[in-house]
């Protein structure tokens, strides 16, 4: 059975943007559209504010064109969750079980804080 992982990412155009002292999202709009990206107003700053979910690799060229940067700037993946049967299964020969007789659950008793008893 192969391992299961839910994979996410970092986006970092903003920062980007602003170690290159790009502060508003429609300073991109022309720089984007030099390379013969036309995108909205609207478009570019869900790109720049947010976490794009698709773009075109066109697209995210261009990006790394005008900021002078690698894609792994940009885009770092990272893993958010790993299947806790992998995770955390016991080995082989380990028992998951308590023993024949003992029991699984515990009895508590709740006490009010006025309760002296």
């Amino acid at each position: 059975m192969s391992e299961q992982r839910r994979i996410g990412y970092s986006w970092n155009l903003r920062q980007i943007m602003a170690q290159r002292n790009l502060w508003k999202s429609s300073d991109l709009i022309p720089l984007l559209r030099a390379r013969g990206i036309n995108l909205s107003e609207s478009q570019v700053w869900r790109l720049v504010t947010g976490t794009p979910e698709k773009f075109t690799g066109r697209t995210f060229a261009a990006l790394c064109d005008i900021l002078e940067c690698t894609p792994a700037d940009l885009f770092e993946p990272y893993v958010e969750m790993q299947s806790a049967r992998r995770a955390n299964a016991p080995r082989l020969g380990d028992e998951p079980f308590p023993a024949a007789g003992e029991s699984l659950t515990h009895r508590i008793r709740l006490v009010d804080e006025d309760d002296d008893g």
